[in-house]
């Protein structure tokens, strides 16, 4: 069932996964990655309607399908028909790479994350090559910009923690993903990398044997 779309003007709670080392593991692979995103953003589909988005055939998507449902972030839906099996996305969040993270949740985290970043190049540069069709309301919400600024890093953690502030805060107060959305209301995405800038931070030592 799908829920009503809350007021924009009233905060929501936005469902997130914090998944274990093998649930990250499998999702790592660019097609489940693919995948649940467009069940987070487009909403409930069948393997044949992603198998076309994704030009795969059904059977290989049911596979990568099933893989999601086993680690808990796709679960089947109500569809029009018995006939045909619905998935929709479990949670509209995922959160890895924990600052304390270690061993194999850490190798995991940096390897799903570089298989996200991967995916976030391709969807800036896609936005690129369509800024130029969009309706300049549009080109004014739009922005790809980078700041470099010296910081401590208790300046830098309180910069990112403020930045995170204001998008979660706006998530929670917009319209659910996968759903209806009001008129003239689009997902709208906002790619938020902070770090240190590469080769300039001391590596950590290697504890002695």
């Amino acid at each position: 069932m799908t829920e009503k779309t809350p007021p924009t003007n009233s905060p929501r709670t936005v469902q997130g996964i914090v998944p274990d080392a093998t649930a990250l593991k499998a999702l790592t692979h660019p097609v489940r990655l693919r995948m649940l995103g467009l069940l987070r953003i487009d909403g409930p589909a069948t393997a044949t309607q992603l198998a076309l988005r994704l030009g795969l055939n059904s059977g290989a998507t049911s596979y990568h399908l099933r893989q999601l449902a086993l680690h808990g972030f796709i679960e089947e839906a109500p569809g029009p028909s018995r006939r045909d099996r619905f998935w929709r996305a479990r949670h509209e969040t995922t959160t890895v790479l924990e600052p304390g993270a270690e061993g194999e949740a850490l190798d995991v985290g940096i390897a799903f994350t570089q298989a996200a970043l991967s995916w976030q190049v391709s969807q800036m540069q896609q936005a690129i090559e369509e800024y130029a069709e969009l309706p300049e309301a549009w080109r004014r919400a739009s922005t790809a910009s980078d700041f470099t600024i010296p910081l401590t890093p208790a300046q830098a953690e309180a910069l990112t923690k403020r930045l995170m502030a204001i998008l979660w805060e706006a998530m929670r107060e917009a319209p659910a993903l996968g759903g209806p959305l009001p008129e003239g209301v689009v997902p709208f995405s906002i790619m938020l990398h902070a770090f240190p800038y590469p080769g300039q931070v001391p590596h950590k030592e290697e504890p002695e044997a």
